[in-house]
């Protein structure tokens, strides 16, 4: 109810409204207190003369509640009759969702050029913002640039609000149309003319109006959009007058946008010196985060300034808590001081904040892996690391501005650590293994909640410990399920000390079914001397296994027995092939785990009339592909690597046999999803789907497609209908009497033998309003729009709370029936309601996409009737 008395208070207060005229520019701003708690503040500029300047506001939560929001502080004069109110209020709202919170005060100013009728136009505003779990808290960007700047006609116009989030969230900007009464587009609001161009600098903000062509009053609005990850989480609108004069003066010039990256803990410094061709004096001011959020460790001083010019410096002392992935925005706004008319020039600049390179890097090595150590981040905000390996030393000097590194290095990211106090790494390249023989290099850099990354240090580099004794083949002789057999070998040990172990030795043979176990003992041998290198594990199943081998040495020297390069023992595999059934086509993936290098893999497919094994190709790759096969037939393959070791300066050349595999082709490659696009068509209760054909794209046998519909978002989806050929790409769902028009939709493809595709993108649409209030109606018995009546869309509708009020504030009726039917007598009586403007307060109970939500309807109901025009009730 206080809501309604604000209301029709304003509108009582000057009925002509034209003493309302004051509202210039303003933005809904927010900050996060706890839990569903959040501060809202709301800044407007309106026109300092005014009589109509509030001491409150009423603001409306987009959960069918609003509240006063008193001033904050005092309002604030600034130069050419503008005054800034910031008012602020909380509020708590009752769960998680999409929230439109919005102001509307009248009035907007007398003659704003491209809004007809300005002056009788509701000046409203309005953000937007979701509270979500897995998006978590959030803040609004802060505007710390006043839209107070007036342009010269033929001279670019140039707005930036210095738009700095304190979370660190990427910004987006555009162009968008001033609102009015209940936050809705303004009627034939048009965009200024311009003679070349106008626009909003998507990426940074600027605002662009190039140029003026005639002198007056205008009304811009920009959004500023809100992403994290990708997902946008919220936006905020200014709505701001520019005043359009005529004059000879010039704006000052700023030096161009520069870029600047400085590692946390370092001082940056810059100068700027703005000119004037008129030689004005010149002021400087500069906005940004830096000189909100750091104390006073960011600070902007004026040099020098004189007739034509003025000299500044920015000075940032930074540290860790300014690390982010996002540059800062500094934006530097010069007004020249002229007696006609003071302009404005605005650039902006940027401060990248880069965590310091990680310090304290070593490698270690044993002859099966190399662990990384490095000392803990200073940066208390950091998450965790990142681990970049490759082969060979490359050395990687970043410049000022490269965080992270770069794939031009050959440094490949191999892992992502969580937690700032986990320091080490231990890498063995999961089943694949390290090689023997190859240096591997590492750089380490610190990663941040937000995607920031820190610096790379020198790399640090390692080679694996050669195992004694050093393997050197496993090859399959025999294949077979039952007297299968591998040949196993080794390089005779030359360099070790044969005084300390003088033999004889026993040489232990260990083996395991699998690249993750450890291998076990399976046999052993005496030998007087090192030469006998060779093993074969014989009535073994070489079908179906892989085998993973170590050798060790075990000097028997009586009283003297010990194991020969303890600690140093090594692993090998034998060569498995993968096999993995695709439409037409065999994927051989060659799994192994070995210490050497393997150069070349040639191919042998069996034939089926010989059974002989025949190349088919060779490959330097671990993997193979056999296309044009026939699905439904299997196919066998044996495949020989060829490779090198180094071990005691010698070289050592290998070839192995691989087990045999088999396959068998057929169709289980589903297609690639379609891309689903919605369309709602309000007025016909219909929503138009339309997805692309995967057989354009990605895929050569789509015959059909399932389309899934949900009504509301925590409802399952249903099966909505079929379509049976692959070019049926549209589909027109129109919506029965009684439903609601929000709804969900997914599509998936199906080719000829039944695989499915991934679901499309999800879809929602949620953008028809379901109920509506006419604004005038004649109830003079004509029978030709005698009635104030809803339109209820589908009857969707099924509970409303109508009141309707004269302009002072007695009500004259009420109704909770949504198919309600006002004849304009007046509640309780048998009269019709005089002439006139009724303001009127509707709660609807609206299904939406999160179910049953209560739309708040404000509005103005014009009434013509031949009844005498309204006068003031006289009190008794």
């Amino acid at each position: 109810m206080k809501k309604i008395l604000i209301f029709l208070a304003i509108l009582i207060s000057d009925i002509s409204l034209v003493s309302a005229t004051h509202n210039r520019a303003g933005e809904i701003t927010y900050r996060h207190i706890s839990g569903l708690t959040y501060e809202f503040t709301i800044t407007t500029y309106t026109y300092s003369l005014s009589p109509a300047n509030r001491n409150e506001l009423t603001i409306e939560w987009g959960d069918n509640t609003s509240s006063v929001a008193p001033l904050y502080i005092a309002p604030v004069k600034l130069p050419d009759y503008y005054q800034m109110n910031v008012y602020k209020a909380t509020h708590t709202f009752p769960g998680p969702g999409i929230y439109e919170i919005l102001m509307q005060d009248p009035n907007r100013n007398l003659g704003v050029e491209n809004i007809p009728n300005s002056v009788n136009v509701v000046f409203s505003i309005k953000t937007t913002f979701i509270i979500n779990s897995f998006i978590g808290d959030n803040n609004s960007p802060l505007l710390l640039n006043p839209p107070k700047d007036r342009a010269a006609l033929g001279h670019t116009f140039i707005h930036n609000p210095s738009a700095f989030d304190p979370d660190g969230d990427s910004l987006s900007y555009t162009l968008t149309v001033c609102s009015e009464q209940n936050g809705l587009p303004i009627a034939d609001y048009v965009f200024p003319e311009s003679s070349d161009t106008l626009f909003v600098n998507a990426m940074n903000g600027d605002l662009v109006w190039d140029a003026p062509v005639d002198t007056g009053t205008y009304n811009i609005a920009m959004k500023i959009e809100e992403w994290r990850k990708g997902v946008k989480i919220g936006s905020i609108v200014r709505d701001m007058q520019i005043d359009v004069y005529r004059t000879d003066n010039n704006p000052p010039v700023n030096p161009e946008t520069m870029s600047f990256c400085v590692e946390a803990g370092k001082e940056i410094e810059f100068s700027l010196t703005t000119t004037d061709a008129d030689n004005d004096l010149v002021t400087q001011q500069m906005t940004g985060g830096p000189l909100i959020n750091a104390g006073d460790s960011a600070t902007f001083i004026i040099d020098s300034s004189g007739r034509g010019f003025s000299s500044s410096t920015f000075i940032w002392k930074t540290n860790c808590s300014h690390v982010r992935r996002l540059p800062y925005q500094l934006v530097l706004k010069s007004e020249d001081i002229n007696s006609d008319i003071s302009l404005v020039d605005i650039d902006n600049y940027y401060v990248t904040v880069i965590a310091p390179a990680p310090t304290g890097l070593s490698a270690t090595s044993t002859s099966t892996n190399i662990t990384v150590n490095w000392d803990v981040s200073p940066c208390t905000k950091a998450t965790g690391y990142a681990v970049y390996r490759r082969a060979g030393y490359y050395e990687f000097n970043h410049d000022s501005c490269q965080f992270g590194v770069p794939d031009t290095t050959g440094y490949e990211k191999i892992a992502e650590i969580t937690g700032r106090n986990v320091t080490s790494f231990e890498d063995g390249n999961s089943a694949e293994g390290l090689l023997q023989g190859i240096e591997y290099c590492y750089l380490i850099t610190v990663l941040f909640a937000d995607g920031a990354e820190s610096f790379a240090p020198q790399p640090v580099c390692a080679s694996l410990i050669p195992g004694l004794p050093a393997l050197t083949n496993v090859s399959v002789t025999t294949h077979d399920t039952v007297v299968g057999e591998i040949f196993v070998s080794w390089a005779r040990p030359v360099d070790f000390d044969t005084t300390a172990a003088p033999g004889p030795y026993i040489v232990k043979i260990y083996r395991s079914k699998s690249f993750n176990d450890t291998p076990q003992p399976i046999d052993s041998f005496y030998t007087a001397s090192l030469a006998d290198t060779t093993y074969y594990d014989r009535n073994i199943n070489t079908f179906e296994y892989p085998y993973v081998y170590s050798v060790k040495i075990i000097n028997n020297t009586p009283g003297s027995r010990f194991e020969i390069g303890e600690g140093f023992t090594e692993v090998a595999s034998s060569l498995y092939i993968d096999i993995k059934s695709r439409d037409n086509r065999l994927d051989l993936n060659f799994m192994k785990k070995v210490p050497w290098v393997n150069t070349q893999y040639v191919v042998y497919k069996q034939n089926p009339s010989t059974l002989d094994f025949d190349s088919i190709g060779s490959t330097s790759q671990s993997f193979y592909i056999d296309s044009m096969l026939a699905n439904g037939t299997e196919y066998c393959y044996r495949v020989v690597s060829y490779g090198w070791r180094s071990f005691d300066s010698t070289i050592f050349f290998n070839s192995n046999v691989s087990h045999i595999g088999c396959g068998t082709p057929q169709d289980n490659t589903p297609p690639c999803p379609p891309v689903l696009t919605v369309q709602a068509l309000c007025d016909s209760s219909t929503n138009i789907l339309t997805w692309t054909n995967p057989n354009n794209y990605c895929s050569d046998d789509v015959v059909r497609y399932q389309v899934y519909y949900a009504m509301t978002l925590n409802v399952p989806y249903d099966s909505l209908t079929s379509t049976f050929r692959d070019i049926d790409t549209v589909y027109s769902h129109v919506i029965p009497d009684n439903l609601q028009l929000a709804g969900c939709y997914y599509v998936v493809a199906f080719d000829s033998v039944g695989n499915q595709s991934p679901p499309s993108n999800i879809v929602c649409v949620d953008e028809c309003y379901l109920y509506e209030l006419p604004n005038v109606f004649t109830p003079n018995s004509d029978d030709i729009n005698s009635f104030f009546m809803a339109y209820n869309r589908n009857n969707a509708v099924k509970k409303i709370d109508l009141k309707v009020y004269n302009r002072w504030g007695q009500l004259v009726y009420k109704s909770t029936d949504p198919n309600f039917k006002w004849d304009g007598k007046i509640i309780n009586s048998n009269k019709i309601v005089s002439p006139g403007v009724y303001y009127y307060l509707c709660d609807v109970e609206e299904p939406r996409l999160n179910g049953i939500f209560i739309r708040n309807l404000t509005g103005f109901v014009y009434v013509f009737t031949n009844e005498a025009p309204q006068t003031i009730p006289q009190p008794e």
